[in-house]
């Protein structure tokens, strides 16, 4: 029987879903090839079976993933290499691996293992022995170490290149080392070095790249080319209003004026369409759900679930965020998914499987 958190976060995520779906249908319908016609039935199986998965995870004991932590570590890294050499490169990046009749984006599934290993790294039998553990550890123990971890699947996930996966990445570390109790002192150096390596990061930076992040400070300086996405995607959602076009009747998606409609820019196609109300609502969706996930993990004792939950919800958060932020010129265009709306299998699968271990350790949480 499931309980009412978990039934929240299902119905939540099952309506943010059905909104993709329609959404999805709505970017591609009036195109000839019917491959994109039938793109829709895809997102709509991907559905089905990010539920299955849900409550697969539901069902399995959150504590398996502690004693897997190691093994799934090796298994993601094994998968960015394994990019390198068989995957497939579509729109000049190299992100996909062909699995049977489906290319699987390991970058995705990454970020919830990362999250398992710090999780499983600052973990202890309490917050106070996690926060004094730490705090006597110095720099190495609480920053470099895990650090290390971390850095090697985001340099893998930058070389693809996928900025906005490794980006996540970078978030999710941080705000964790932040909530497992590192001194405040430790951050700040991180945010000080940080600032330091911009000007050798700029140069590490693909051309495209470095279009996207001077477009994303004055759109106009390549209305045609670079900018030429973030301009209409700013277009549709204006043109939305208060009510928007209705199902069906948007301009910039259905004369596909606007590029990646049914992925990336998903949250321009649905806002033109549905309004400023429709966005309203899908932004209250994402806020109840990221905030059942919170209220998860402060209700848990276990400290791994605690962290765990809390890592999930900061995923969720983040994606929403730039995703958001890049379709209204807030951030530069990254190429990162909106969770549960955005097409593709890899995000949705991942993002129910995420979902179902939230719901388990609800579940578990009077164990511990």
């Amino acid at each position: 029987m499931i309980r009412t958190t978990h039934f929240r976060i299902l119905i939540i995520a099952i309506l943010i879903s059905v909104m993709g779906i329609l959404s999805i249908y709505s970017s591609n319908y009036q195109k000839e090839d019917k491959k994109w016609q039938l793109i829709y039935k895809r997102q709509i199986y991907w559905v089905i079976l990010g539920l299955f998965f849900f409550f697969i995870m539901y069902n399995l004991n959150y504590r398996r993933l502690w004693d897997a932590t190691y093994f799934l570590y090796l298994l993601s890294a094994l998968l960015l290499l394994l990019v390198f050499i068989l995957g497939a490169v579509r729109l000049g990046a190299q992100r996909w691996l062909r699995i049977a009749w489906f290319n699987f984006q390991p970058s995705e599934i990454v970020k919830l293992i990362v999250i398992i290993f710090l999780s499983r790294y600052f973990s202890a039998k309490s917050s106070s022995n996690v926060t004094l553990t730490l705090n006597n550890a110095g720099i190495f123990r609480a920053i470099i170490l895990p650090f290390f971890f971390v850095a090697i699947p985001m340099v893998l996930i930058i070389e693809q290149p996928d900025l906005g996966s490794s980006a996540v990445v970078l978030f999710i570390f941080i705000a964790m080392l932040y909530i497992s109790g590192v001194k405040l002192k430790y951050l700040t150096i991180i945010f000080l070095l940080s600032l330091l390596f911009l000007p050798i990061l700029w140069h590490i930076l693909r051309d495209y790249q470095k279009e996207r992040l001077l477009v994303f400070l004055n759109p106009n300086i390549d209305p045609l080319g670079a900018g030429y996405t973030i301009i209409q995607s700013k277009i549709a959602i204006g043109s939305g209003g208060f009510l928007g076009k209705g199902w069906l009747s948007g301009t910039q998606g259905q004369l596909h004026f606007l590029p990646e409609s049914h992925t990336d820019f998903i949250f321009a196609t649905f806002t033109e369409e549905w309004g400023f109300l429709g966005a309203i609502t899908l932004l209250i969706l994402y806020y109840f759900l990221i905030k059942q996930g919170i209220r998860i993990a402060q209700k848990t004792s276990d400290n791994f679930a605690r962290l765990l939950a809390f890592g999930i919800s900061l995923m969720l958060a983040t994606q929403v965020f730039i995703n958001i932020a890049m379709t209204i010129g807030l951030a530069p265009v990254v190429g990162l998914p909106l969770p549960l709306m955005s097409y593709g299998g890899s995000s949705t699968l991942v993002t129910y499987i995420s979902l179902g271990i939230l719901a388990n350790i609800d579940k578990q949480r009077t164990v511990f």
